[in-house]
């Protein structure tokens, strides 16, 4: 497995991310342990999950999978890069309304305290917000982070879903008071969603912020099979429509991968990789198969050529400022 650095961190981190949120849902506990104990093997060392990830009326269930994986020891705590989020409701009565989805120093000292027990461990290596709450002063947050990093509690805080601004304000802020801010901002991001390329990638970029893609497959559509979705497949739920949509350039996909000899998903995952304020894409296997097939994206590099055919095939939403004003 390569490895790359977190961010302007230290932190060394795989360059596949390994996403746990089918753990619980569509993929059964012991399943789950095997892919885990494969990804170990297999030098994945970069865990991501949720508090809210199991659905209503289990939510933290995947977070409880990994804590009793993690209970088996073995050196599986101490071999994880393992990083979670807040920002969700958690369906708890006992905190309403400060349950409610968003952000608060209450909320997040108590919902990190709820995830350390979930996950039975005593630090969370990346604290990431969920999404931006403005109603919240940057402020108020990152008192309450800078109080869990003294505490031992968490080591680097993330963000996710947040916009180009938003980065900047929150890294202005840190600076502000002498605290290392955001590390990473978790995105949707990949060949059929490009829009992150006008401001989102470019501001982490420069702001040696590590970004981590989820969705990199677009729930499947560049799994290889929506085409033909096998029956019960998560692609075969796709709306026919948006399929039928995407043919000509899904087909045209299909046709560069035969050339290049390897599979579509793994191309998606090797184009999502070749950006350099990429960290890691977010792989969400539901089978053992289908985290061993992922394996194979690191090694895959992609020729200017081929970059430029699949350009072609999905196109970008343009230039960034100032470059899209130029005569």
């Amino acid at each position: 497995m390569k490895y790359t650095f977190l961010g302007h961190t230290g932190l060394k981190v795989s360059k596949l991310c390994l996403g746990t949120m089918n753990f619980g849902p569509s993929t059964e506990e012991k399943d789950a342990f095997r892919i885990m104990d494969a990804a170990l093997d297999a030098g994945v060392n970069f865990f991501d999950t949720a508090n809210v990830y199991g659905g209503t009326p289990r939510r933290g269930w995947t977070e409880e999978i990994i804590g009793r994986w993690f209970a088996q020891g073995g050196g599986r705590r101490e071999r994880v890069v393992l990083a979670t989020k807040v920002h969700g409701a958690m369906g708890n009565e006992a905190t309403d309304p400060n349950d409610d989805r968003g952000l608060s120093a209450y909320k997040i000292r108590r919902h990190v305290e709820d995830s350390l027990r979930r996950l039975q461990t005593d630090h969370i290596d990346l604290y990431q917000m969920h999404h931006i709450f403005r109603p919240a002063p940057w402020e108020e947050l990152w008192q309450a982070f800078e109080v869990l990093v003294s505490q031992g509690k968490i080591t680097y805080v993330g963000s996710s879903n947040f916009a180009g601004w938003h980065l900047v304000k929150a890294q202005a802020a840190a600076k502000e008071r002498g605290f290392l801010g955001l590390v990473s901002e978790q995105h949707k991001y990949g060949l059929l969603c490009r829009l992150p390329e006008l401001e989102v990638l470019p501001a982490a970029e420069d702001l040696g912020i590590g970004v981590i893609a989820w969705s990199p497959l677009e729930g499947g559509l560049l799994g290889g099979h929506a085409l033909n979705p096998p029956a019960g497949s998560r692609t075969a739920k796709q709306s026919q429509q948006k399929i039928d949509k995407l043919r000509p350039q899904l087909e045209a996909y299909a046709g560069l991968c035969r050339e290049l000899g390897e599979s579509e998903a793994n191309v998606a995952l090797a184009w999502t990789l070749a950006h350099p304020a990429m960290t890691a894409p977010i792989i969400g296997p539901r089978t053992l198969a289908q985290f061993e097939d992922s394996l194979r994206a690191v090694e895959i590099v992609l020729d200017e050529p081929t970059l430029a055919r699949l350009n072609e095939i999905f196109p970008g939403p343009g230039k960034p400022a100032p470059e899209a004003y130029a005569w």
